[in-house]
């Protein structure tokens, strides 16, 4: 009996969560956000929605800043491929452009930051001083662990793997593994075969 009960409870939390995450997600496409069919959106924060561009059947976890960090201007300027994941806590501070390709996967805690402050001139507050930026562009199938930070100008290439906590400073070619901070190559994908069959 206990069992049934707690079926039901599942069950209708789970129609209350869809029909919230639906409303939520019409009232950003409203707000001029693009969200792709059989994405649900969860609560996230965002600063500038016309500058959003999710794809379709994204899975997106709560918490996530999508910081469009400028003024108005035509967007969008953080796009997020088909397919793909997002942890919760992620935070895209983002003055230039991201690119997320399709079917990767984005951990909890990952940050990506396409600015850097000015620190040439000692007489001037670091804060006041001239930014850099440039943007950053993850493509398809790649996998980021839990707290990895992504600075500007970086590519990460196709089918890539990034260990937690590690910080991008260098652009990864396809299929690399890297880890570390700053972050550098560890290892590379197997190529279609088991790691058994690589290792004998």
């Amino acid at each position: 009996m206990r069992r049934i009960f707690d079926k039901i409870v599942f069950r209708l939390r789970q129609t209350a969560w869809i029909a919230r995450a639906r409303l939520r997600t019409l009232y950003w496409k409203i707000l001029g956000m693009k969200v792709g069919a059989r994405t649900l959106l969860p609560p996230i924060h965002v600063t500038w929605p016309h500058q959003i561009s999710i794809g379709a059947r994204c899975i997106l976890e709560h918490d996530i800043h999508f910081k469009f960090d400028g003024p108005w201007k035509p967007g969008p300027s953080i796009v997020v491929g088909d397919g793909t994941f997002i942890g919760t806590g992620c935070e895209f501070n983002i003055h230039e452009q991201i690119v997320i390709g399709k079917l990767s996967m984005i951990a909890a805690g990952c940050r990506f930051v396409d600015t850097d402050h000015g620190f040439a001139d000692r007489s001037l507050p670091m804060m006041h001083q001239q930014t850099t930026r440039a943007p950053i562009r993850i493509d398809d199938d790649v996998w980021l662990g839990a707290n990895v930070v992504v600075l500007k100008g970086i590519t990460i290439g196709r089918g890539a793997i990034v260990g937690a906590g590690a910080v991008v400073t260098k652009s990864i070619p396809e299929y690399e593994i890297w880890g570390g901070v700053p972050a550098k190559k560890i290892g590379v994908r197997p190529n279609g075969k088991s790691l058994g069959e690589v290792k004998g």
